[in-house]
């Protein structure tokens, strides 16, 4: 039952899975118009989704003089998935249906760099894992600060977490009994956002996150570009200007210069905040109006928007979505970005959209979970873990 599709038609199946999770039951037609695909592309795809046995279909819609339509529905049975979000000092959870609605979620500390982060993390799972139930579990999906070779194998770099060649992928399953696909966080959020966000609508765009670190997820032709051993996208490590080391151990990175350390660094080299205090007090700073605090987001937005732009006129996206913790403070970032963005761009390209959407930390996680939803429909995508998760929801169609 392998279906063997390009990586766009595959996201395509999860997103009206999606579409029919969020809106409910809808037509052939219907489900064309809201994903922007064609028909027929809609009746090739809803017909292997009924063989799959993860949509039915229910009564027909009323009609105005036409043949009446088939409604779709989905079989709320047919899955659920987990996906996690490690970061240095926590992990975040979501457990999504087969639409990736978010069931639940949690957060836990977490320290990476301790020497049984590990067993930590595996833990930490388990008992993420005890709390759920109900549909059958088809897999983990894992999000990480760092490159992944590929996400069937899960062999992760991270400098941010201080980990080496670290082969994640195969401890989780041995620990878990469980497929899972381990990726880029950055990467992760890019196919949520692709399947659930602004990108619905679109094939080719920039997810772009702000925060502790900066990265960006890159979709073109309606998938994720990963290139080779999976490094895409790694902006935050883009050469900038002469500056202090960043972790990686090269000197001036984008990351290094507008991370939130740099900036509080800065704020507390010019007496704007505490050598206690951190991000927090520097936004609350430039909420309340202080002209100095206010600048230092400005500055690292203008050059965001300098560094963005060389990356638009590289890789052509239709828009930009900005996402991640900084964009708390965006309003103060968004003064030094805007201009600096528009104006080092070519003229036809200044109009390009971007979008600054409302940060939720569950937002990673959902991603990780949508590497598992996305992945089954290729067997070929992660390996032996797409065709795990496949068999896994083959086995429930057949209870059905």
């Amino acid at each position: 039952m392998a279906h063997r599709t390009s990586p766009r038609t595959d996201v395509t199946r999860s997103a009206i899975l999606a579409q029919l999770g969020a809106n409910g039951p809808a037509s052939r037609a219907d489900l064309a118009r809201s994903l922007s695909v064609s028909p027929a592309l809609v009746t090739q795809l809803t017909k292997d989704l009924l063989a799959d046995g993860l949509i039915a279909e229910l009564e027909q819609a009323p009609s105005s003089g036409g043949r009446p339509a088939r409604m779709l529905g989905l079989v709320a049975s047919a899955g659920r998935a987990i996906g996690v979000k490690v970061v240095a000092d926590h992990v975040a959870f979501v457990e999504v249906g087969i639409d990736g609605r978010v069931l639940r979620s949690a957060s836990e500390p977490f320290d990476a760099m301790s020497s049984t982060y590990l067993t930590e993390l595996v833990d930490r799972i388990r008992h993420f894992l005890d709390g759920g139930g109900g549909a059958p579990l088809l897999g983990v999906g894992v999000g990480v600060p760092g490159s992944v070779d590929q996400p069937g194998s899960g062999v992760v770099d991270a400098p941010a977490l201080d980990w080496s060649k670290v082969e994640l992928g195969d401890a989780l399953r041995r620990a878990l009994g469980l497929p899972v696909i381990v990726e880029n966080n950055v990467n992760a959020l890019a196919v949520a956002e692709r399947l659930f966000g602004l990108g619905r609508s679109h094939d080719h765009f920039l997810v772009v996150t702000i925060g502790t670190g900066i990265g960006a997820g890159i979709v073109v032709d309606g998938a994720v570009l990963r290139a080779a051993n999976g490094g895409a996208g790694e902006i935050g490590h883009i050469p900038v200007a002469e500056g202090p080391r960043c972790h990686c151990g090269n000197d001036g990175c984008l990351e290094a210069l507008i991370g939130e350390a740099a900036l509080v660094a800065r704020a507390r080299a010019e007496g704007l905040i505490s050598e206690a205090a951190g991000i927090d007090a520097l936004r609350a700073a430039a909420d309340s109006g202080d002209e100095r605090a206010s600048r230092v987001f400005g500055d690292a937005g203008a050059v965001l928007g300098r560094t963005l732009a060389g990356v638009v006129h590289t890789i052509a996206p239709a828009f930009i979505v900005v996402l991640g913790e900084g964009t708390d403070a965006w309003r103060h970032w968004s003064y030094g970005f805007e201009p600096a963005f528009r104006s080092h761009l070519l003229r036809h390209l200044r109009g390009i959209p971007v979008e600054v959407e409302t940060w939720q930390d569950e937002s990673w996680a959902q991603g990780a979970a949508a590497l598992v939803l996305a992945t089954p429909f290729d067997a070929d995508a992660a390996g032996d873990q797409a065709r795990l998760i496949r068999a896994r929801l083959v086995e429930q169609a057949g209870r059905s």
